[in-house]
Order: C-alpha cells, then structure tokens, then sequence
C-alpha cells in the first residue's frame, strides 16, 4: 500500500461520467453565438427594421476568432439546454432573444437545471443500489431545494442511510474541497466500509447573456460546457487497481486578486467575469504551492518532479500554458488537461474529475506515478492536492 501523511488512506475510484444530451462542434457553437449576439442586439435596437443582422454577426464571430477558445484548442461542447442546437429564437425555452434580448430570467433557467440535474443523476446512478454514507452534491450552475441529490436519496429510499451535503458555487476548484469534506466524514464514521460519493452537475450553458457583446463575456462564451461526472471516496482498504490515493491537500488565495473572477446571482443567470491576468497571477504563486504540497506529502518536489503527471484544471489553454511554463513542464506531463478541454470544453467543477478518469484509463500513467491536481476560482483560490496512482 502507497505511504500515505494521512492516519487512513483516502483513495478514490469508481469514476462514471455521463455527457449531456446535446453536443456541437466549436466552430458550430462560434457561429451560434455570433448569430445568438446578433439577434439580441437587433431586438434591442431603436431601429430593428434597418438593423443589419448578417454584418452585425460578422462582426461577432471576427471577435470571437480574435479573443474565444478557437477550434484548434476545444473541438466540440457538451450542452443540456436544447436551445442550442438551433437558431429558431421564437421556439427556445431560454435564449429567445427576440422577445428578451437577455434571455430568459434567472426562474426560468433555475427551472432548466432541476430537470437536467435530475436526469444526470438518474443516469449517473443507473447501475448503483448500494447507497452511500454520504452524497456530496458538487455545483455552480444552479440550485434548488430540494435538490437533486436529495430527490435521489428519496426516489431509492435512502433516506435513513445517507447524508446529503451541498458544496455550491466555489467554482472550478470545488472537486478538492468535496474530497476534503468526503474524507473528513469517513474519518468521523463508525463503519470503516462506508462510502462518500461526489457528484458534479454543471450546467455552464444556462448562463450566456446574449446582451452581453463585450470581448471578456465572448471569452467566457467560447470556454465553458456542460459536464456531470460521479466518483467515490472511501478510507483504508487495498487498492482495487484503479484508484487514486491522497498524500496531502492545501488551498490558499492568492493575494490581491479578490477582482480578477467573479461568479455572481443576476436577474438572467448567473454572470461572470474574468480577469485577463488570472492566468499570470497563478503563474507567478504556483511553484512555491506545488512545493508544499510535494512536501505535506512526504515527496520530495526535485527528485520528483519529472516522474509526475499534471491533472490541471483547464480553465483554458493559457492556464495549462502558464503553469507548464513556471513549472517547467514536459508537454506529456500536462497532456490530460489539454485532452480533456480539447474534447469537452471548460465544465468547471466537473472538468478536474474528468480529467482524473484520463489519467486512471491510461496504460501509459502506470501504478505509483504521483499526479499533482491543481485548479482555481474566485477569490482568487488556488487549489491543490497531491495523489499516487494505485
């Protein structure tokens, strides 16, 4: 068994991913956009009857070829919302633009994601009957009580078995905490065969504003997808040899940077904002914070370092970029991340997870190899953990 600073090992396993119901290549979600930003500005026009559509989402998609995630770095998005497999405005549910240039209100989108959740976690758990001691509901697309963590463990009748915990709206970073507050429940249980399951459902395509034509909302537009992803924690035990153990765990936030992302309740959704120097603020703290993690872990960062693989949040193709180079990584040591946001797209919290099932399904990655887990979100929080294939 792998040497692990904690009392107990923390392994994790069983990692099931589902995709969402819609899925469209990046230069079919570009052209949406440009034609989605188009519509919206001509309904809010003085004038819409001498509004040039056509130029005016010409204009979009010249921005969005300039400041988005191109083709070249995210091939195809995954998407719950049906809206956006087409352009007929009058017959969406959400982006109908030509009546609300905005989009629908945020009950509207609130009501979208119950019914999504709810489907993910039906899928997620078709196969499962054995419940958990705890189910931590991982989230930063939507909320609603009671949840759909919470229906689940009512429709199976769970109910006397198992806790239901939400950890929302930390961002990208939040699959870190959920194993925090999974381990730190199997520490506190009586039974040493208890189970914490993790489930991220994220919903990232309820939240475009299509009245929003700034070149940092098209940034945000052209990254983020839907993604929903369930994995289990449990404590002690041998590896089943397809596991994760934890060595050690840390988050900090990085100092002055309480500006530089923001993930915040509006009328329309949920809005957020994104600094362009984020990638250089993290850049710049990350060495000495992979440090400490080498060493809450008992490794040692100089003679390890290069035998480590590096399951980094892609936030985009900048930050994978910044922390290889301050780091001084091999392009095979970040290979995971790139894969992932290449096939997928940014799914906040759920993308770390799915990058983790890369990892674990690759043959090349062998048993013993320590991944370092690094992501980030408003605050500015870093966040990171250090973990031994098994």
């Amino acid at each position: 068994m792998t040497h692990s600073p904690y009392r107990v090992a923390t392994r994790l396993s069983g990692f099931e991913i589902v995709r969402p119901a819609y899925e469209t290549s990046q230069a079919g979600s570009l052209e949406w956009l440009s034609r989605l930003h188009a519509a919206s500005a001509r309904a809010a026009s003085t004038d819409p009857a001498s509004f040039d559509g056509r130029a005016y989402a010409a204009q979009v998609s010249k921005l969005l070829a300039r400041v988005g995630c191109s083709p070249e770095k995210i091939a195809a998005r995954g998407y719950e919302v049906a809206d956006i497999s087409h352009t007929r405005w009058e017959d969406m549910l959400v982006y109908d633009v030509v009546r609300r240039p905005d989009g629908a209100p945020a009950g509207t989108r609130t009501e979208v994601f119950m019914r999504a959740a709810e489907r993910a976690f039906e899928r997620l758990y078709a196969t499962v009957w054995t419940p958990p001691s705890d189910l931590i509901h991982v989230t930063c697309t939507g909320y609603a009580s009671p949840s759909a963590a919470q229906r689940l463990v009512t429709r199976r009748g769970w109910g006397e078995t198992t806790r239901v915990t939400h950890a929302y709206h930390m961002g990208c970073y939040a699959a870190l905490p959920a194993i925090r507050m999974a381990a730190g429940f199997l520490a506190s249980a009586s039974n040493a065969s208890s189970r914490a399951d993790i489930v991220h459902t994220e919903i990232c395509s309820l939240h475009l504003h299509p009245a929003e034509h700034a070149p940092e909302q098209l940034v945000v537009q052209s990254l983020f997808a839907d993604g929903h992803v369930r994995y289990s924690v449990v404590r002690g035990g041998e590896s089943d040899g397809k596991s994760l153990t934890l060595l050690s765990a840390r988050e900090v936030l990085v100092p002055d940077s309480s500006g530089a992302m923001s993930w915040i309740v509006s009328d329309t959704g949920m809005a957020m904002t994104l600094a362009r120097d984020v990638p250089m603020r993290i850049a710049r703290g990350v060495r000495e914070f992979v440090a400490s993690l080498y060493a809450e872990g008992k490794l040692d960062m100089r003679r390890d370092l290069e035998r480590t693989v590096f399951a980094v949040h892609p936030g985009g193709p900048r930050i994978i970029e910044g922390i290889q180079q301050a780091l001084e990584l091999t392009d095979a040591q970040t290979a995971a991340s790139r894969e992932v946001l290449f096939r997928f797209g940014n799914m906040s919290s759920s993308t770390l997870p799915h990058v983790w099932t890369a990892l674990m399904n690759d043959a090349g990655v062998t048993t013993g190899t320590p991944i370092v887990s690094l992501a980030f979100g408003p605050g500015l929080t870093m966040c990171g953990a250090l973990m031994i294939k098994e």
